[in-house]
């Protein structure tokens, strides 16, 4: 199959338009300027719609209204971007509305830098805005799970009728990549009977909504999202395992940096450290039970975490892991990138102190 160079961004952009994507809106902040670059010259060869709103508010607000008219929606944005963007996913959440935010997260807090970082992990898994709601997160580790994510991502969405968060870092959003694109495995949706895009052939009009004022009402509501939420967690959660079977030291990380703690790690092996690393596809739903199953199945003495954050991933991987084993954690923050050689050295004086 044809492998082509692509930079990240764009490629993200053109994977959500061969998916099906017909409208986009945004605003533009760095490190993602090139998506809404990028789909303001694509969308409309395609169909599609492509509106740089005046701000991050109204940008989510109308994919609200898209999505609500039953087409494919999206929007992009970078960690300040999405935090504006929060109330009006909670309203998605609520309503039940399919689309898809792309995050490249950037350093923070506030305006923080514009260099790669993954400080919005809680934002992300914890839900930013308000109520009882959650959004199934997708973090690629390459280019190459990106647009394959992406794509995905808006089945993910019509399925279960919810907001889904790509949560990338700015290295995936810059950096040049061959990558092959190739059909991705399309699920079987039923129709958007439920949008409102008109009566149709029906005898009654589709309200989209998220206000209930009756209590027990909007308890049913939250409840019937919640088991939405169980459906996800037993059907969508994903990650990846190297080298885990033998190893002493196993190392938790997800995008970037889990490259290169897969780097460090073959490094570690190199010198008689039989180290592991364990990578989370889907930030949410977390996969706790398999990290479970590996510290307490095989060899591993020690957990080495090691983030673009202060350790936010840290708070999942000792809900899965500290009454079994010791974690330890390795973070640099506002944007540094942690290297292999450092990554290496973590791992060595976690090692040392459980030996």
């Amino acid at each position: 199959m044809k492998r082509e160079i692509w930079k990240g961004s764009e490629a993200i952009a053109e994977a959500a338009i061969r998916a099906g994507c017909r409208g986009f809106f945004g605003y533009p902040i760095t490190p993602q300027n090139e998506v809404p670059e990028y789909m303001s010259h694509e969308m409309a060869k395609h169909g599609g719609v492509f509106v740089q709103a005046e701000s991050e508010l109204a940008a989510i607000n109308m994919v609200y209204g898209a999505a609500a008219s039953g087409i494919r929606a999206m929007t992009s944005s970078s960690s300040p971007g999405i935090s504006l963007k929060q109330e009006g996913i909670s309203y998605m959440a609520g309503a039940m509305l399919p689309a898809v935010i792309v995050n490249t997260m950037r350093g923070g807090p506030g305006l923080g830098s514009i260099q790669p970082s993954q400080a919005d992990y809680y934002q992300a898994t914890r839900g930013g805005g308000n109520g009882d709601y959650r959004t199934p997160v997708l973090a690629p580790g390459n280019l190459q799970e990106a647009v394959d994510l992406v794509q995905e991502a808006f089945d993910i969405a019509d399925q279960y009728r919810t907001p889904v968060m790509v949560l990338a870092d700015g290295l995936i959003a810059q950096m040049m990549e061959p990558i092959e694109w190739h059909d991705y495995k399309k699920r079987d949706l039923p129709p958007k009977t439920w949008a409102s895009n008109g009566r149709g052939d029906r005898d009654h009009n589709n309200f989209v909504n998220s206000l209930y004022i009756d209590a027990p009402s909007c308890e049913k509501h939250n409840q019937d999202l919640l088991d939405t939420y169980k459906e996800i967690e037993k059907n969508e959660t994903r990650w990846e395992e190297l080298m885990v079977d033998d190893a002493e030291l196993l190392i938790t990380a997800y995008g970037t940096p889990a490259r290169i703690a897969i780097t460090a790690a073959e490094n570690l092996r190199a010198k008689g450290i039989k180290a592991g690393v364990f990578r989370p596809i889907t930030l949410w739903p977390f996969p706790y039970k398999r990290l479970r199953e590996i510290v307490d199945q095989t060899s591993v003495k020690v957990v080495l975490d090691v983030e673009m954050s202060g350790g936010q991933m840290l708070d999942d991987v000792n809900l899965a892991v500290i009454e079994h084993k010791p974690v330890k954690f390795y973070g640099r923050l506002g944007g540094v990138i942690p290297t292999v050689s450092e990554i290496e050295s973590a791992a060595e004086k976690a090692i040392g102190e459980v030996k």
